[in-house]
């Protein structure tokens, strides 16, 4: 072979291979995103005229530092940057239309399925109350079973004979296992399952168990001594050589991460006394709780904060209602917060068709002395730590979930709206059904249609 053959086959590989290397940067190019010039609201910290990169649908950096070479580039100047906001108490994917009960999965009321109930089997990906809550910043959502008792649900008390080792019925003292989901476009929603048990106490907790809250507490923890006695025995119970135990063998496996410390029980909790004696009764049987509503938390902020246990509220609720809430009040977030507890800012209406108002209340909790930083964090980074995704999701830094969403202004301000949404780093589109009709009937004329409805 030739000097000049060898050399034109050098210069062929040696281009060759430049060409891939050019094929393969520009495939990761592609793939990158440098959000530039922005507010950056790191879900715990705040970077002026930041850079946000993301690739592979993840945070890839976030600073002051210049794009990638090659990275797509949004100007974000004059405008802010945040994680997307994150649902908590939410029944998203899970209920469409409220008053029609064919719609609604996420209430059972079994008399042999209590806690074993698991809200991410009949998620829609489709619903159409997702897009509405995307567009108003919330890319993530922690979906819990409704108590068949509450809101016009019901309650069997029916016996089952010859279940398991003997008859049981269910004492209805959980409502079921929540789920951790995104809102992006696609047919695959869930993150994460059975991230948390629900169980109402207070009234509602009264209800299931007769009347009275201490009937509540006795059962709950005659529950719990049950649990503990088949987790020790199952070989027994497979025999039928245990004792009648109230629980079916469904609710009893369910219940064992919960018993053991190791699955978070989300307990619905309002009343101040009704508080204390929730942190009571963590502390002596070794649970993990998350207390939910707690709107007379902050008389007792001092002790929730020492038990360090977390709180799931709406800091507008203000009112009574009943007895429960008679110390209701708005400054409820502030107090928690100055307290030391972990807070995080439900929406409205059990954060479905209001669940893009979840900005609202945390803006209406820092006009009454929630520090704002605080409130961000209450609706982005605090809500993954609570239900023990810390760092996976509602925080812009490296390695987390590409969950950004670019505003024209403040967040928490009402007349802000979403520039650009990414979930996962893939932009979502800007519209729903609400603007599909607002475009047909401003459309004029009879026989308009509405354009196609995007496929998720």
């Amino acid at each position: 072979m030739t000097h000049d053959r060898l050399s034109s086959l050098k210069t062929f590989f040696v281009g060759a291979v430049a060409a891939v290397g050019l094929v393969a940067t520009s495939a990761l190019a592609q793939d990158t995103v440098a959000v530039t010039g922005g507010r950056v609201l790191t879900g715990t910290s705040v970077i002026e005229n930041g850079t946000v990169v993301m690739r592979g649908g993840r945070i890839v950096s976030v600073g002051t530092g210049a794009a990638p070479a090659g990275a797509r580039v949004i100007d974000a100047t004059g405008q802010v940057v945040a994680p997307g906001f994150v649902a908590v108490d939410s029944g998203l994917g899970g209920t469409e239309v409220s008053s029609v009960g064919g719609t609604n999965d996420l209430r059972n009321a079994s008399n042999t399925l209590s806690a074993a109930f698991d809200v991410s089997y009949g998620l829609d990906p489709w619903s159409i109350t997702l897009p509405v809550a995307r567009l108003g910043g919330v890319t993530r959502a922690i979906v819990v079973p409704n108590h068949p008792g509450s809101s016009g649900g019901h309650y069997h008390e029916e016996d089952t004979a010859g279940a398991g080792a003997g008859g049981y019925h269910s004492p209805g003292l959980f409502a079921g296992q929540a789920a951790v989901i995104h809102l992006a476009e696609g047919a695959d929603i869930l993150v994460r399952p059975r991230v948390a048990m629900v169980a109402p106490f207070g009234e509602a907790g009264a209800g299931v168990a007769g009347g009275s809250r201490g009937g509540a507490m006795v059962l709950f923890r005659e529950t719990l001594a049950e649990v503990r006695l088949y987790a020790r025995n199952k070989a027994a119970y497979q025999r039928d050589d245990l004792r009648p135990l109230s629980l079916s063998r469904a609710d009893l496996e369910a219940l064992i991460p919960v018993a053991e410390g190791r699955m978070p029980l989300i307990i619905t909790v309002s009343r101040a006394a009704d508080i204390l004696q929730v942190l009571r009764l963590a502390e002596e049987e070794g649970l993990t709780v998350i207390l939910d509503g707690a709107e007379e938390g902050w008389l007792v902020a001092d002790q929730i904060a020492a038990a360090g246990v977390p709180v799931l509220l709406n800091p507008v609720t203000n009112l009574p209602g009943n007895f429960e809430r008679r110390a209701a009040r708005m400054q409820n977030a502030a107090a928690l917060n100055a307290a030391g507890v972990v807070i995080a800012i439900k929406g409205n209406e059990g954060s479905i068709h209001r669940a893009r108002e979840t900005r609202y209340n945390a803006g209406n909790a820092v006009s009454h002395g929630l520090p704002y930083e605080a409130a961000i964090a209450a609706i982005t980074a605090n809500p993954a730590r609570i239900f023990g995704m810390d760092g996976q999701f509602g925080e812009l830094r490296a390695g987390a979930a590409a969950d950004v969403v670019i505003w024209s202004g403040d967040p928490l301000e009402p007349l802000s709206q979403p520039v650009a949404i990414f979930i996962n780093g893939v932009e979502q589109p800007l519209e729903s059904r609400p603007f599909l009709l607002r475009d047909r009937y401003l459309g004029g004329g009879e026989g308009v249609r509405p354009p196609a409805y995007p496929a998720q």
